[in-house]
């Protein structure tokens, strides 16, 4: 029996490695509960990859793969994140044989600090409230200090790139497979590195039918691995966004127990940002196919979403 075989039905990898890359694509699920008339939904599931549960192990596989590939190994590794690069970054750290060093924004969801010291990862916490270019060009300027090597998810083309090659393909022939195409594509603003790739794609290959709606955190609230676009993200200014939605951290735990008790999904709280931007916006614009990229799942902030349902 060939490898291929063996990954692609019987699920079996010779190593960590082939489980991420030969794992994809990840799922496309239909949100049945939110199916109605001439409106479906579908979900892109990204918290199947296999080392931070999220979508970041794509960009950071890539960023890491060409980084050794021009030659560029050194020992340690330092990043900015605020959670699921870091964990992604660690798992392939170990995988690799390096060492990583991880600089997060203060206050960090307690079990991301727990995964990366778990990964042996060492962790230093900051006081910025977020991470903004100043945080990451100073963490460039350390390891450039100390001899390290900083992968610089924010302005790296690696972390386009593979979104380009993969998530934005496999959401393409998944939906054909299936007699569809997007007209609505919602997906959060991080780096903008996902969603730059994924406009860029699917405008390639349906035209201006499709339209993607940018999600951001709200004035004043702090959601993990999304950011506000005055924050600049480098690839955006490339994207023509249809809607930009606004979403406070409350409507975004409770759009994580929405997707729970409706679909039977644990989300994360970029994914509940995601859902609640799409509930926003199908409030006016009823009919059409969407595609709501869920990043990660809940388990590294369920004490976060908790607490919401809680204080209600």
């Amino acid at each position: 029996m060939t490898d291929e075989l063996l990954n692609k039905v019987l699920r079996v990898y010779p190593d960590t490695l082939s489980l991420l890359k030969d794992g994809w694509p990840t799922p496309l699920v239909r949100l049945k509960s939110e199916c109605t008339g001439m409106r479906e939904v579908w979900a892109k599931l990204e918290f199947y990859n296999p080392f931070s549960r999220s979508v970041k192990d794509r960009p950071v596989w890539n960023m890491l793969r060409k980084a050794l590939e021009a030659g560029l190994k050194r020992p340690v590794v330092y990043e900015a994140t605020s959670g699921n690069v870091g964990v992604a970054l660690a798992a392939l750290c170990n995988v690799f044989g390096l060492r990583l060093k991880a600089f997060l924004p203060r206050n960090p969801p307690p079990v991301t600090v727990k995964l990366l010291e778990i990964m042996g990862a060492e962790v230093l916490e900051t006081q910025y409230e977020s991470i903004t270019p100043e945080f990451w060009k100073w963490v460039a300027e350390l390891a450039e200090r100390d001899g390290a090597f900083n992968l610089n998810q924010f302005e790296n083309d690696a972390n386009p790139e593979i979104h380009y090659e993969t998530l934005a393909g496999e959401l393409a022939e998944q939906l054909e497979a299936v007699g569809r195409k997007p007209d609505y594509v919602v997906a959060g603003i991080g780096t903008s590195g996902h969603i730059y790739a994924i406009y860029k794609r699917l405008r390639e290959r349906y035209g201006r039918s499709v339209k993607i709606v940018g999600v951001q955190p709200a004035l004043g609230s702090r959601i993990p691995g999304i950011k506000r676009v005055e924050t600049g993200p480098k690839w955006l200014k490339h994207v023509e966004l249809y809607e930009l939605f606004d979403v406070s951290l409350e409507e975004a735990a409770l759009g994580v127990v929405e997707v729970a008790r409706r679909e039977g999904l644990l989300i994360g709280l970029s994914s509940g940002a995601v859902y609640r931007a799409y509930k926003k916006m199908a409030e006016r614009e009823w009919n059409g196919t969407y595609v709501l990229v869920f990043p990660d799942d809940i388990f590294k902030y369920v004490d976060s979403v908790h607490a919401v349902l809680h204080r209600r």
